[in-house]
């Protein structure tokens, strides 16, 4: 019964397009977080201030290239999209508050408009599920 509530998703057929959009940033950002550690990864982390930045950049990458897999597939995509909406949640707070502070409204939204496409695609998920063309959607046949 949980399992049903989780994968649970209406038949959408454009919802692969976010589920598409939403997992290939993501898995990008996650490989890009080992491959680029001192400017992406840990180093990012150390610059702005997170305790343990090696320790959470490579949890942050691992949960981004697993999640956007996740997405891609469509498997417990309502799931997956929960860690991915608590890292845009962070990232948002953590890298764009000083840019707010420093230079203003318009140059912040400038430089979050991929953070908040990320948030608001992994909202959507979370509440829609993954479509019509999901391994999520296997288990909403009727019986």
């Amino acid at each position: 019964m949980m399992f049903q509530k989780i994968t649970k998703t209406d038949l959408s057929k454009t919802t692969i397009l976010i589920r598409l959009m939403v997992g290939a940033v993501f898995i990008s950002e996650g490989i890009q977080k080992f491959l680029f550690a001192d400017t992406l990864g840990a180093g990012r982390f150390e610059k702005i201030g997170l305790p343990s930045p090696e320790f959470f950049g490579s949890l942050v990458g691992s949960f981004e290239i697993i999640c956007g897999l996740l997405l891609l597939i469509g498997l417990f995509t309502r799931l997956a999209s929960i860690p991915l909406i608590v890292i845009m949640l962070v990232a948002i707070a953590t890298t764009k508050s000083e840019v707010l502070a420093e230079k203003g409204f318009w140059e912040m939204m400038h430089g979050s408009r991929t953070d908040w496409a990320m948030l608001l695609g992994s909202i959507f998920l979370l509440i829609k599920g993954g479509g019509c063309w999901s391994i999520d959607s296997l288990t909403n046949i009727p019986k």
